[in-house]
């Protein structure tokens, strides 16, 4: 099980970005999905997850703002970041629950400057 996430940079602060998460195996369309993100001194939180059956659930502070999504033909999970701020600076995770079983991207950093 590998995942690969993508897309992170350098963006100004009302700007936008779409990170991917490309998994790796046949497992991708019978796992939850999930986008976490951990600051600089900061634990790892959650930012959004979406279920096998595509219904989602956001972190207060993200409603609105960020958009997850999956395609199960492309085993690949995206999250869409509008209206970025510079608190949303981070190292943004993929992470897969398989019936329990936990595994995770490298990450991909995210920098939104002032």
């Amino acid at each position: 099980v590998q995942l690969v996430e993508s897309g992170g940079g350098l963006v100004q602060a009302g700007g936008s970005l779409r990170l991917s998460c490309a998994a790796s195996g046949s497992f991708f369309s019978i796992s939850v999905m999930g986008w976490y993100r951990q600051a600089p001194g900061k634990e790892r939180e959650l930012v959004a997850t979406i279920s096998t059956d595509g219904s989602t659930d956001y972190v207060d502070s993200m409603k609105g703002r960020f958009t997850i999504s999956r395609d199960n033909a492309k085993n690949t999970m995206y999250l869409q970041m509008n209206s970025l701020k510079p608190e949303d600076t981070a190292v943004y995770y993929c992470n897969a629950n398989l019936w329990g079983h936990i595994y995770w991207g490298q990450g991909t950093q995210v920098t939104v400057s002032s």
